[in-house]
């Protein structure tokens, strides 16, 4: 079995930092959602994946290499324009051949793995199984109707009038039987091929569509607050590390990680937090949940549920919760409780 990584998207609803950098590259508890996503199918023990990529697949195949490190050969798919999933489908006919496939949204992030649902497709292999999840607010998303044997009856993509509670969570396998599916479909309204078309083109054929329930905790991170509570959620299991060097004024609570080459001097860090590898912390305090990237400068500052992207100066911040401040940015600022800064960005902020 194949997999196949979609991460093509735009993501205009994490901009500013998606002016400079893909959104599947923002990190989540120290490293990029996309290798969460990579992780989580290496699991599965795939090692054959494809990553369909947009305009900015050069920043995406730098970041991820050739999958080595993975322990996976990836093959990167150029899609000229974002099309649709089910055109994702299409323009990888040649990586999938006629084999079976995993497909997964490179912006979504299931921390507890997918091995459970892989095994599941594995052993009764239908022509087609998704992964759904109960959600508050189905009408968001793509939506399946399902029988009590676990059958898709209908799926529907954004309902006005959702037809159950069960929403698509961007985890598909498919047989080679999703290929003729994603040939027959037309574009939706907005101009896309929805995947949720074609499944449906199946069923109404009578070809068997399984659905999985997920039961774990599921985020997509396209948005800013959906990254922050996901980098919470993963960094409440982690692990401590002093790899780097903390300083004797120093003082560590709970989990905390200090990556290789970083420095703590004079602060107080509580866990779970992670600072990056070269990055140095003085007369600083870091509250729980904040992931500090690589090489970064924190001089002066209260900050507590954020996260830092590389390369990023902060200095004479006060109380700050709740922000993204994006790579290599240099930020000066007093009692602003909640930043969102892009990368390459220089803000001062008088208080």
């Amino acid at each position: 079995m194949k997999a196949l990584v979609l991460s093509g998207g735009m993501g205009i609803r994490l901009r500013p930092f998606t002016h400079s950098s893909p959104k599947q590259l923002v990190p989540v508890a120290g490293k990029a959602v996309l290798e969460h996503v990579l992780n989580n199918i290496r699991e599965t023990g795939i090692t054959e994946i494809g990553i369909v990529v947009g305009d900015s697949g050069d920043r995406i195949s730098e970041a991820i290499g050739d999958g080595s490190r993975f322990g996976a050969r990836i093959t990167y798919i150029h899609q000229e324009e974002p099309l649709g999933l089910a055109h994702c489908v299409v323009v990888a006919r040649e990586f999938l051949g006629d084999d079976d496939f995993l497909m997964y949204l490179g912006d979504n992030m299931l921390p507890e793995g997918i091995t459970s649902v892989a095994r599941s497709f594995a052993k009764e292999r239908p022509p087609a199984q998704i992964v759904v999840q109960k959600v508050a607010d189905p009408g968001a998303f793509g939506v399946a109707e399902v029988d009590a044997e676990g059958t898709v009856v209908r799926l529907v993509e954004k309902p006005v009038t959702p037809v159950s509670d069960l929403a698509l969570i961007g985890v598909y396998f498919f047989t080679a039987a999703i290929h003729e599916a994603v040939a027959s479909i037309e574009p939706s309204p907005r101009g896309e091929l929805e995947i949720t078309d074609a499944l449906q083109w199946l069923v109404g054929r009578g070809v068997t569509v399984k659905a999985a329930e997920y039961t774990g905790y599921w985020q997509d991170t396209g948005q800013i607050d959906g990254v922050l509570e996901c980098n919470r959620r993963v960094l409440e299991k982690l692990r401590p590390d002093l790899s780097g060097e903390v300083d004797g004024a120093s003082r560590l609570t709970g989990a905390v990680v200090v990556e290789p080459g970083a420095r703590v001097v004079r602060s107080r860090i509580e866990g779970p937090a992670i600072i990056g590898a070269g990055s140095v912390v003085t007369d600083s305090h870091v509250g729980r949940y904040t992931s500090i990237g690589r090489r970064c400068e924190l001089r002066d500052t209260q900050i507590g549920d954020s996260i830092v992207l590389d390369g990023s100066t902060v200095a004479d911040l006060r109380g700050v919760t709740g922000s993204l401040i994006g790579r290599s940015a240099s930020v000066h600022a007093s009692r602003h409780h909640r930043l969102i800064i892009g990368d390459d960005s220089n803000v001062g902020i008088a208080s």
